[in-house]
C-alpha cells in the first residue's frame, strides 16, 4: 500500500514537471482559487485567462487528473470545492505567497494581471506617496546590477552638506549588487567608491544614472553586513498590559514569549523601523505606538548603531 502511494506521488511529480509554463499558471490558479475562496468554476478559469469554456474544462480535468482527491464537483455552485483531503499539489498556498497575489490581482507569482478581480476579493492599499525614479533611471540601475557594471549617479542625500544645485559635488560612482524593498521605499545596495564602503542609496534620490563600461571591482561577498545574518529577538513592550502583550505574542506567532526573526545585518535598522520597535534602552517610547522592544540589544546594536542613537 505504501509502495502504491509512493508511485502515485512520483507519477504526480513527473506530470507536474512536464507542464508548460502556461498550463502550470492556470493549474496554480485553480488550486489557489479553490483553497482560498472555497470554489473554482469553469467560468472563473475561462474569464481570467481568456479561454473558451471547452479549454477551461480541459484545464480543470487536467488538475483533477494530477490531484484526484483534491476537488469535488458541487452542482449547487456549478463548480469544484476543496475536499476534506485537500493537499497542495502545484501552488504555494502559504499566506506569505497568497496574500500578495490576491492584493496584486495575480494568477501566480510573476503571472498576468487580468482586468477583473481574479479571486473576487477586493484589497485596498494605503495611498502611500510614490518614491521611485523614472523608468529610464531605474533601467540604468537594474542593468548595472545585473551585468556587474559601475554606475555613475547624481545622488541627493539628506546628509549631504553640498548645495543641491551643485550637481557635480553629488556625483558618485557606485557598484550596485542588490535591490532592497523596505516596504516604504526602495534602495540599491552598492559599493561607494567615494567612501570605500557599502551603502544604501534611496532610488527616488537618484536624479541621474548612467551605466559605465567599466566592470565593477567589488563583490557582495565583501559586503560584510550584507552576507552576515543577525538573529533578532523581540518581545511585547513591558509597559503594555498583560492582555495586549498576549495579543501581540499571538499576532507575531511568538515562541516562549519571544518573537524571533533573522535578517541581514545591513537590513536590521529597516526591520526595526518597519515593526515600530522601541529602540531606547529604558523603553521610554510610547508603548501604544512602539509595541515591541528588543531582547538581545547588545548582540545586534553594532549592525545598526544609528537607529539606537
Amino acid at each position: 500500500m505504501a509502495s502504491d502511494k509512493s508511485k502515485d506521488k512520483n507519477s504526480q511529480a513527473q506530470t507536474i514537471s512536464r507542464l508548460k509554463w502556461a498550463n502550470r499558471q492556470r493549474l496554480q490558479y485553480i488550486e489557489i482559487m479553490a483553497f482560498y475562496t472555497g470554489v473554482v468554476t469553469r467560468s472563473d478559469v475561462a474569464r481570467t485567462f481568456g479561454l473558451s469554456d471547452a479549454a477551461a474544462t480541459k484545464d480543470l480535468n487536467l488538475y483533477n487528473q494530477i490531484a484526484p482527491d483534491n476537488l469535488i464537483y458541487k452542482h449547487t455552485v456549478f463548480g469544484f470545492v476543496p475536499s476534506a483531503h485537500f493537499k497542495a499539489a502545484i501552488a504555494d498556498l502559504s499566506p506569505a505567497t497568497a496574500l500578495p497575489m490576491i492584493a496584486s490581482n495575480l494568477t501566480m507569482v510573476g503571472g498576468a494581471q487580468p482586468q477583473h478581480l481574479v479571486y473576487g476579493v477586493p484589497v485596498e492599499p494605503l495611498p502611500l506617496p510614490t518614491r521611485l525614479p523614472n523608468k529610464e533611471i531605474l533601467a540604468q540601475i537594474i542593468r548595472a546590477t545585473k551585468h556587474h557594471k559601475k554606475l555613475q549617479v547624481h545622488y541627493l542625500s539628506l546628509s549631504d552638506r553640498h548645495d543641491a544645485q551643485s550637481i557635480p559635488e553629488n556625483q558618485r560612482i557606485i557598484e550596485p549588487h542588490a535591490l532592497v524593498n523596505t516596504g516604504l521605499r526602495w534602495h540599491i545596495r552598492a559599493y561607494n567608491e567615494e567612501t570605500f564602503d557599502f551603502r544604501d542609496f534611496v532610488l527616488s534620490r537618484i536624479s541621474k544614472a548612467k551605466v559605465l563600461d567599466a566592470e565593477a571591482e567589488s563583490s557582495p561577498e565583501f559586503d560584510d553586513s550584507w552576507v552576515e545574518f543577525v538573529d533578532v529577538k523581540l518581545m511585547p513592550h513591558p509597559k503594555l498590559n498583560q492582555r495586549k502583550r498576549n495579543s501581540l505574542l499571538l499576532d507575531y506567532a511568538a515562541s516562549d514569549g519571544i518573537i524571533a526573526l533573522q535578517v541581514r545585518g545591513a537590513l536590521l535598522a529597516y526591520l526595526l523601523q518597519r515593526l515600530s520597535v522601541d529602540t531606547t534602552e529604558d523603553f521610554s517610547m510610547n508603548p501604544n505606538a512602539y509595541q515591541l522592544v528588543i531582547v538581545n540589544r547588545d548582540e545586534i546594536e553594532p549592525f545598526a548603531e544609528w537607529i539606537f542613537s
